[in-house]
């Protein structure tokens, strides 16, 4: 690590967030600081605690660019951003991984991350269950350079905005517009009467064009497509006349190309049929250092007792004290998803509802892990044959999840151990040949070994349900949200018996702002279907009848 080739002069850089987004600051010696805002891959930094300023780093990696990690995106930083351009910030990929530090070793890019924490920081669930703690670990990832641009595929949500009064000719923070394929901006107010807002490109030297100017109707909302705007580096807004509670929120994402099929590494990962071996798992505390796992078959009966330690050898113990503590210590929790012809229903500790995509019928079965931090501050909720990343609870908890991978296999449970993610619900005789999958000594039980961001490659998420599948509904009962962010292609059915205009509402910002974004009217044994704009999406959407009737409203995504 060195100083600035031109001390002087060169600028400084400072990263952090708000609730907004994510904030870039440049400090030049004769200008003082100017600000940039950046989009968020992931909501899991968000803690109100504060503690997440130990992980961002801009660094040397031996590349034309630095590195930046910020917020779950590998960003490539330009080593003369703010000299005298203000451009070449781009997104690489989107991770999972909490990455404390990195260098370049070896030809390797080394990254030190924060993988396994005794505690759980204010981010008890009840989807969790009270597993004993592990033993705090940490361990170190190493990538090929190239890895960095292939993880998981790029989101980016942010607002310069939020429900706040702004004078005529207030201009927002310049907010990054470049590196994303698909780019939308949602705009609201609050106010009685239409208000205009001009839309600014800004150059690689900072400078400012016009580029449109839209028009947001009274008290009401407006989505902006921004992917036929010209090329350029940053966006800005600019209020043309009074605001009384603005709210801007851009929404960001690159094409996904993963398609339905799992990587090769997840070969023996089981579904529907064959011998499968499930089984609890836990990272030992006291400083054992060993991971324990309690296998079980597909009727749920107990197969002995097993640890694994430093070489990844998986061996039966006698130890009777041991297996009874894993079997009741990290015991699957009793709650329980629900589930009904629309949709899987998540119900949070405050007693919210929440609505995810459901799977295939009959793939997942029985009892399983739904949800379990993966590292510090990060958990995995494990719903229905999809994996998503679920934020701690301090840090705006399910409304920030995002949908990682659709896999339709039976995972029983997963943990993280020394820096590996591990995972039981193994074809014994499936994975022949698959370096991920770890048997026993006595050749009787198996687990999946691999990093956390593997499960990427698990496959696309996709998925089909709603909040209403031919349900009775009572004229202005809100439905409950039903999850839309970080989808491809998305489309909606709506079907009613009796003649009514249906809203469809959606969260723009994954906090509760609420705004009507479209009203369909249905004639009595109507049918409608809605594809959205590529470059649109949303965080939840919710429906609402303006009359008694029995309908339909389901989402296909793929």
């Amino acid at each position: 690590i060195h100083g600035n080739r031109h001390p002087g002069t060169d600028p400084i850089w400072a990263v952090g967030w708000d609730a907004k987004s994510l904030l870039l600051g440049v400090r030049k010696a004769d200008e003082g600081w100017s600000f940039h805002r950046l989009p968020k891959g992931s909501h899991s930094y968000d803690g109100a605690h504060g503690w997440n300023t130990e992980w961002p780093r801009i660094r040397e990696i031996g590349e034309e660019d630095m590195l930046m990690t910020m917020h779950g995106t590998f960003w490539r930083f330009p080593k003369d951003f703010g000299v005298d351009e203000v451009a070449g910030i781009r997104p690489r990929s989107n991770y999972l991984k909490v990455i404390g530090d990195f260098c370049r070793w070896e030809g390797r890019v080394v990254l030190g991350c924060d993988d396994t924490a005794k505690s759980e920081f204010l981010n008890k669930r009840k989807a969790k269950g009270e597993i004993a703690a592990p033993q705090s670990q940490s361990n170190l990832w190493f990538v090929e350079p190239s890895e960095l641009d292939h993880f998981g595929p790029v989101i980016g949500r942010g607002a310069v905005w939020m429900k706040e009064p702004l004078a005529a000719g207030a201009l927002s923070d310049p907010f990054l517009f470049a590196g994303y394929a698909k780019k939308g901006l949602h705009l609201s107010h609050g106010g009685s009467v239409e208000v205009q807002v001009e839309i600014g490109l800004l150059d690689r030297k900072g400078k400012m064009r016009t580029a449109t100017t839209v028009a947001v109707p009274a008290g009401g909302y407006r989505f902006v497509d921004l992917d036929d705007l010209p090329e350029a580096e940053w966006i800005r807004l600019k209020a043309l006349g009074p605001i009384k509670q603005a709210t801007a929120v851009f929404t960001y994402r690159n094409d996904d190309h993963r398609t339905e099929q799992s990587a090769a590494i997840f070969k023996g990962l089981a579904h529907a049929g064959g011998e499968r071996v499930g089984g609890l798992l836990r990272a030992r505390d006291g400083d054992k250092r060993s991971l324990s796992f309690a296998p079980v078959n597909e009727e749920g009966q107990p197969l002995g007792y097993y640890e694994m330690g430093a070489g990844l050898g998986l061996r039966r113990v006698d130890d009777d004290a041991a297996e009874q503590f894993t079997r009741k210590k990290a015991a699957i929790s009793p709650y329980k998803l629900g589930m009904d012809e629309a949709s899987v229903v998540y119900t949070d500790d405050n007693g919210n509802r929440w609505r995810f995509p459901g799977g295939e019928e009959g793939t997942i079965t029985g009892s399983y892990r739904i949800a379990r931090e993966v590292a510090t501050e990060r958990d995995l909720l494990h719903i229905d044959g999809s994996f998503y990343e679920l934020p701690a609870r301090n840090a705006g908890g399910v409304s920030k999840v995002r949908p990682v991978a659709t896999h339709h296999r039976l995972v029983h449970d997963f943990c993280s151990y020394r820096g590996l993610l591990i995972m039981s619900g193994v074809v014994l005789r499936a994975g022949d040949g698959n370096p991920h999958i770890i048997r026993s000594d006595d050749g009787k039980v198996a687990v999946w070994a691999g990093a956390i961001d593997d499960i990427w490659k698990l496959g696309k998420p996709r998925g089909v349900g709603g909040p209403w599948k031919q349900t009775k509904i009572k004229a202005d009962a809100i439905s409950d949200p039903y999850l839309m962010t970080a989808y491809d292609h998305k489309e909606l059915l709506l079907e009613v018996e009796h003649a009514a205009t249906i809203t469809a509402q959606i969260d723009i910002h994954g906090d509760g702002t609420w705004v009507d974004y479209r009203r369909f009217t249905l004639p009595a044994n109507g049918t409608r279907t809605h594809v959205f704009p590529d470059s649109f999406s949303a965080y939840w959407i919710r429906f609402v009848s303006d009359a008694d009737t029995t309908a339909t409203a389901i989402l296909t995504y793929r």
